[in-house]
């Protein structure tokens, strides 16, 4: 990844943590995602003890694991504290709260530094929080090492056609970074197998929310918290001219009376490997399997 689009993490928590009060009522895709991967996961027979949401945010994932896996225990890990705060006020609350066994625990951490124990999770289950990380090598072989041995992990990220049209019209005014650089389901694909996940499963789809104009697009990611953090972002406001640029060329996306805004999600699932091998080939490559999706 080229170090202009390398984030600033300092910057991205602070933007989750402005966003986490906002950050529900627009969160429609976020919502849509957690439950097209319980959709996935009903075809996967696990029983863990222990259960790992890496990004977890406001808790989307929390009521979809608790139900599937009810005797597991349940970890939220963000990068955001006040993302967790959300979480937890969410919940139900009173005595009955105090003394639920099934309560989450809840860590504040890095994907690309879990403050977990190795061998410690059985699942670990990640929707849309990829994307922020700066090396995916570095949160795989984290994943890797915290999950126990036959421990699966399941994921959700963002690809490269994701916002194209916003970068398209920002590309077309400065030569600054607007959007992340999305990272493609082979290449993450292939970064599984370098870290020593076994026998990947990766398939993608795009969906397309439709807006009347450009500014609820760029309202509803800053309510979720999606603020540019890239090195090479620009450091002060954008001018008058240059904002009616980049309206004007937003424009030339528009169908039906509505400006989309595209999201390529990519959706994974692998294996730590017990203690047999994983299945290779005979030049020594392992096989990765990639799904079309009917939607």
């Amino acid at each position: 990844m080229s170090e202009a689009f390398y984030t600033d993490k300092a910057a991205v928590r602070a933007a989750f943590d402005k966003a986490a009060n906002t950050y529900d009522a627009a969160a429609v895709l976020q919502r849509e995602v957690v439950q097209r991967m319980a959709e996935r996961l009903e075809f996967i027979r696990i029983k863990p003890e222990r259960v790992l949401d890496a990004g977890s945010g406001t808790g989307f994932g929390c009521p979809v694991l608790r139900e599937r896996y009810p005797e597991s225990r349940l970890i939220e890990l963000d990068l955001a504290p006040s993302m967790l705060r959300v979480a937890r006020d969410g919940r139900a609350g009173g005595l009955r709260a105090l003394f639920d066994r099934r309560k989450p625990v809840q860590v504040c951490g890095d994907l690309e530094a879990l403050p977990l124990a190795s061998n410690s999770v059985d699942l670990i289950w990640s929707s849309l929080a990829l994307q922020w990380c700066n090396e995916p090598d570095t949160a795989f072989a984290e994943m890797l090492r915290v999950l126990k041995p036959g421990g699966l992990l399941m994921f959700s990220t963002l690809g490269p056609d994701t916002l194209r049209e916003l970068r398209s019209a920002f590309a077309k005014v400065d030569g600054y970074t607007h959007v992340n650089q999305f990272i493609d389901m082979h290449d993450l694909g292939d970064a599984l197998v370098n870290n020593g996940f076994a026998t990947p499963v990766m398939d993608m789809e795009h969906i397309t929310l439709t807006y009347p104009e450009l500014k609820p697009i760029l309202a509803d990611l800053k309510a979720i918290g999606a603020r540019n953090a890239t090195q090479g972002r620009r450091d002060g406001m954008m001018g008058k001219t240059a904002w009616r640029q980049v309206t004007e060329a937003y424009e030339a996306f528009r169908r039906d009376g509505d400006l989309p805004a595209t999201y390529e999600v990519v959706y994974g699932h692998a294996w730590k490997p017990d203690t047999a091998p994983a299945r290779k080939l005979a030049d020594g490559s392992q096989v990765i399997e990639f799904r079309s999706r009917g939607r």
